[in-house]
């Protein structure tokens, strides 16, 4: 039987047991289940790591629960800008868009710039433009919009401040717990390729036109069969300044680390040596996985071949 594995992550951050209702861990247990499953089929059905990580996104931004796709914060100007990248290890080829707006699976618009446009990173009104040629799916504003996500930018819009996913205190009634809002999954297939895909409404009220790290193919997003498939979660900056998913393969390639340990250098010594708080998750060509988080926990679950299914949150 051919080995393939599916990980998936739907944000890291302080997310405290006594802040999280038994429904509301169950909801997320649920989503992420959902996207393992259906990754899992692809990948069981001669699928490549590609369409799997893909697959496990759209199910994700399709749900309000996750800061990505249809349950994105709202920006300074009250809108909802996305981001997402994707890459496949076999070529190295990627793709990625940011700030894009009214699109319903930013990673299905990543996917197309990666097969169809000669380009890598398209931004902005651009990006949304070649959603249109493509004829990627489009929502209304309408579809986009939450009343809790609504209420955590009501709150802090009069401000300067900035909230990474639902971290402001007021909020904690609506949705009881604090997070960086990133979604992600790597995958490898049973032709022994692998690739990683990560998605985001980045943060509450941000202005300037804000870009994390999760559209950025080496620091939230990287995959090479060479070494690894990474997808990170965590405050964007510091994972920008780390190039942290491109260092884990680095570790891996030029120093023999495993990907386990190359992932607890980046996130535990030298994410947190800047004060860099999230985590992310990890597979490598031969099927081994990790899940590493600096964080009080990571939406996370991993479900291969060899019969591991898996769907936690803490440590």
């Amino acid at each position: 039987m051919s080995n393939f594995t599916i990980v998936v992550h739907g944000g890291a951050g302080t997310i405290l047991k006594e802040d999280m209702t038994s429904s509301l861990e169950l909801a997320y247990s649920e989503v992420l289940q959902e996207a393992l499953d259906k990754s899992y089929i692809i990948l069981e059905k001669g699928g490549t790591a590609v369409d799997a990580v893909k697959a496990a996104l759209i199910v994700l931004e399709d749900n309000v629960l996750f800061n990505a796709g249809r349950g994105s914060v709202f920006t300074k100007k009250g809108v909802q800008e996305m981001d997402a990248a994707i890459m496949d290890g076999s070529n190295l080829a990627a793709g990625a868009v940011c700030g894009v707006r009214n699109v319903r699976n930013p990673i299905e618009l990543a996917s197309e710039v990666m097969l169809h446009s000669n380009h890598v990173f398209l931004s902005g009104k651009g990006a949304n433009d070649f959603a249109i040629k493509q004829g990627v799916k489009l929502e209304p504003d309408e579809y986009f919009f939450s009343q809790f996500r609504y209420d955590q930018w009501k709150a802090i819009r009069d401000s300067d401040n900035y909230s990474l996913d639902h971290t402001n205190h007021q909020l904690e009634e609506l949705m009881r717990d604090k997070k960086f809002g990133t979604i992600g999954a790597v995958a490898l297939d049973g032709m022994g390729n692998i690739a990683a895909a990560t998605s985001t409404g980045g943060m509450t009220n941000k202005k300037y036109g804000r870009i994390g790290d999760s559209p950025l193919i080496g620091a939230g997003t990287y995959a090479n069969n060479k070494t690894c498939a990474i997808s990170c979660t965590g405050h964007g900056e510091m994972f920008i300044r780390s190039v942290a998913s491109y260092d884990v393969s680095c570790l891996m390639e030029y120093k023999g680390c495993s990907l386990e340990e190359a992932m607890n250098i980046v996130v535990h010594d030298k994410l947190m040596a800047i004060h860099g708080e999230g985590g992310m998750i990890g597979v490598d060509a031969k099927g081994n996985t990790a899940m590493v988080f600096n964080s009080a926990g990571m939406y996370r679950g991993v479900k291969t071949s060899k019969g591991v299914n898996m769907v936690a949150i803490y440590k």
